[in-house]
């Protein structure tokens, strides 16, 4: 087993650890449509951002 020769600092090893936190996305209500999204992105269903109309979606008939 491999045997340290000077002691890891605080930083240095949270430096190392810090690609092991995984966090959930966190999602949001969209304001026009009440659909789940993500937050600081455009509405995949209507395409509104912040209560504008950010993309113009094609109407599938």
């Amino acid at each position: 087993m491999a045997h340290p020769k000077h002691k890891t600092s605080k930083t240095r090893r949270d430096k190392r650890r810090t690609h092991h936190k995984v966090t959930p996305v966190t999602l949001a209500n969209c304001s026009n449509c009440g659909a789940a999204v993500k937050y600081h992105t455009v509405c995949p269903e209507c395409g509104y951002y912040r209560g504008k109309l950010a993309i113009e979606k094609e109407v599938v008939a």
